[in-house]
């Protein structure tokens, strides 16, 4: 099977250099028409310029594709509106939304001013937010979407010094998640990728040779399986190096201690309660819940 995007318009963000500018390269080369937006500022998002995304969409057109630019910024209102619009009244439709504009303003919790932490929600939180929003009507309509967030390690993991990035890029997966559900019906497919690449955010964080080692290139065919016809709902794939897994949220089974449970006897029973031979997954809040009504019919474990 070749995945192709013939007759596809794609909606690309922070598509001015590294991971999305790859992301939108591969998505012409496939068939799709391509919107290029960057907002072309500096790796904090101060400053802004077109060139950027100028460049990219020459580079498509000279491959013989179809692409715009657009250099308004993911996290105004009104920026996002025309990102929308333009594309509408270019190619009358859109098919697909690949989220991948980011900034960075990383500094120890005790040292990061709420400023900073404000900033990094604003563009990787809403900055993925109100694009969705602004086409989960176009989608419904079609019966057809495909979105794709961009999540991180820190995220999904931790990481010092990022405690804002890793709020924005975790709680894009509690997006994804809910979204996924109230999409299903109208064939509208949310996923999450989670990259290591070397680009603007991570070249003064990782040595040249690990850098070679990291091209945004090499993310890129997760992503372009994510936004197919046949992509999964609900799905976050990692990928660096040209190597690709699947990451999710699991909860263990759980004990039922009892309605006289102690602190002490949460305790002394940790072993079990974190027993993580005995994990699952959930597709949807209810499923967790259910398993606690499950758990009641046990014989409690205390009095």
């Amino acid at each position: 099977m070749t995945i192709e995007f013939k007759g596809k318009v794609a909606i690309v963000t922070g598509a001015g250099g590294g991971l999305g500018k790859e992301h939108a390269l591969e998505l012409a080369r496939r068939g799709a028409k391509v919107v290029v937006n960057d907002l072309g500022g500096a790796v904090d998002g101060t400053g802004g310029n077109s060139a950027a995304a100028e460049a990219v969409v020459k580079q498509i057109t000279g491959a013989g594709g179809e692409a715009i630019a657009n250099g308004a910024s993911v996290s105004d209102d009104a920026g996002v509106q025309h990102l929308v619009q333009q594309t509408m009244d270019k190619w009358g439709r859109v098919d697909i939304l690949v989220a991948n504009a980011g900034i960075l303003r990383d500094k120890s919790f005790a040292k990061m001013e709420m400023k900073d932490f404000d900033a990094v929600m604003a563009v990787h939180l809403m900055g993925t937010v109100k694009p969705c929003k602004a086409l989960w009507e176009i989608f419904k309509k079609q019966q057809y979407g495909r979105i794709v967030v961009t999540t991180s390690s820190t995220g999904l993991y931790g990481n010092f010094g990022q405690t804002n990035y890793g709020a924005a890029k975790l709680s894009l997966i509690g997006f994804m998640n809910t979204l996924k559900l109230e999409g299903a019906k109208d064939n509208i497919k949310v996923n999450a990728i989670c990259p290591v690449a070397g680009t603007r955010m991570t070249e003064g964080l990782m040595p040249p040779n690990i850098l070679e080692m990291l091209k945004p290139e090499y993310v890129t065919p997760a992503v372009v399986y994510l936004v197919s016809e046949e992509a999964p709902t609900g799905t976050i794939l990692t990928a660096a190096a040209g190597v690709f897994a699947a990451a999710q949220l699991v909860e263990t089974d759980g004990v039922n201690l009892g309605h006289k449970a102690t602190a002490d006897d949460v305790a002394a029973n940790i072993g079990k309660i974190m027993d993580w031979s005995t994990a699952k997954h959930y597709n949807q809040g209810g499923e967790q819940s259910q398993k606690f009504f499950a758990r009641v019919q046990d014989q409690p474990l205390v009095g």
